[in-house]
């Protein structure tokens, strides 16, 4: 049974990552799942960083998942953002 996240858009930056500093495992690109962490749990507990900053002090774990997320976000169709919350699928 698939499972859905709900995230909120975050605006371009340049920190476009979006680490979670409660497990410091969980990064998203451009986006932060609400209402909280799928790791910890953790609410609002989210910084920005460039890929450059997560690749000085992340963990190979977690800069994989960096570089993950932004070749996904390059592969998908561009689409509008706005304030409104974006489902994606586990």
């Amino acid at each position: 049974m698939a499972s859905t996240q709900l995230f909120w858009p975050v605006s371009h930056r340049d920190d476009d990552f979006w680490v979670c500093m409660s497990c410091l495992g969980e990064v998203f690109y451009r986006k932060v799942p609400m209402p909280d962490c799928p790791s910890c749990h953790g609410v609002s507990t989210y910084e920005g960083f460039t890929l450059e900053a997560v690749r000085d002090w992340g963990t190979d774990d977690l800069i994989a998942k960096a570089v993950a997320a932004q070749q996904e976000a390059a592969a998908a169709p561009s689409a509008v953002e706005s304030a409104a919350p974006v489902e994606a699928a586990d």
